[in-house]
């Protein structure tokens, strides 16, 4: 079955550059493992992608739309449809003190935040620092290898991977219910009730759940608060 523009589909893949096969971002905790990068904070599982709506690098976003449940294949995405071509005009010469209370610290290699802008120190000497704002992949060639694991075509299992796409805890705390058909309840587990940028997350799961999941027409957030009675009393 081939996928057309708004497909959500699933998929595992490891990312590397080419000229130095430098393995950078994987769905798969074994890979990140061997690569060094492995985070305890992050759940490994596949990746959610709708097919046109760029939640994925441009040139990976387009070229997916060719492929089929089942497929394994190896991507080549190209520096202007990947990172971006590197542009010189990016690189600033600034004095060190620029960094504040950093400037002691820098050395060539951090990455660092300058007026909102990360940036790569590239040079220190004489009081000053060059500063790269390319991205750290700009102007390389991106090789993806492609696992496509499902097309989702139920709301259930829409809804679900759209709610792993923005929270970051284990499937069995992702709870909802449809009622009627058309209204879905979705349980804030009380892990995630003081999680910053909340409001933000609720918000882009309502657009995504409105936008793909055709027959809901009205979703709750539900927060369940329990009394803990085992606590003493004060006296």
């Amino acid at each position: 079955m081939t996928f057309t523009k708004n497909s959500l589909i699933l998929i595992n893949y490891t990312a590397k550059v080419k000229d130095t096969g430098e393995v950078f971002e994987t769905t798969l905790e074994e890979e990140a493992k061997k690569h060094n990068f492995y985070d305890t904070n992050i759940i490994y599982r596949p990746k959610l992608v709708a097919i046109g709506e760029l939640w994925v690098i441009k040139g990976l976003d387009e070229e997916l739309i060719n492929t089929n449940v089942g497929d394994k294949t190896t991507i080549e995405i190209s520096p202007d449809k990947g990172f971006g071509i590197r542009d010189p005009g990016k690189v600033r010469m600034m004095p060190l003190r620029k960094l504040g209370d950093n400037a002691d610290k820098a050395s060539v290699g951090d990455v660092i935040e300058i007026d909102n802008r990360k940036g790569i120190v590239r040079f220190i000497g004489s009081g000053r620092v060059q500063v790269d704002f390319n991205h750290r992949f700009a102007g390389k060639k991106i090789i993806y290898d492609v696992n496509i694991l499902k097309l989702l075509d139920t709301d259930d299992g829409k809804i679900l991977s759209i709610l792993q796409r923005h929270i970051n805890i284990p499937e069995s705390k992702l709870i909802f219910k449809k009622i009627n058909l058309d209204i879905l309840n979705i349980y804030i587990h009380e892990s995630i009730f003081r999680l910053e940028g909340l409001q933000i997350i609720k918000y882009l799961i309502k657009s995504e759940i409105f936008k793909f999941v055709s027959s809901i027409r009205e979703i709750n957030f539900i927060e369940k608060h329990i009394k803990n009675t085992d606590l003493k009393q004060k006296k």
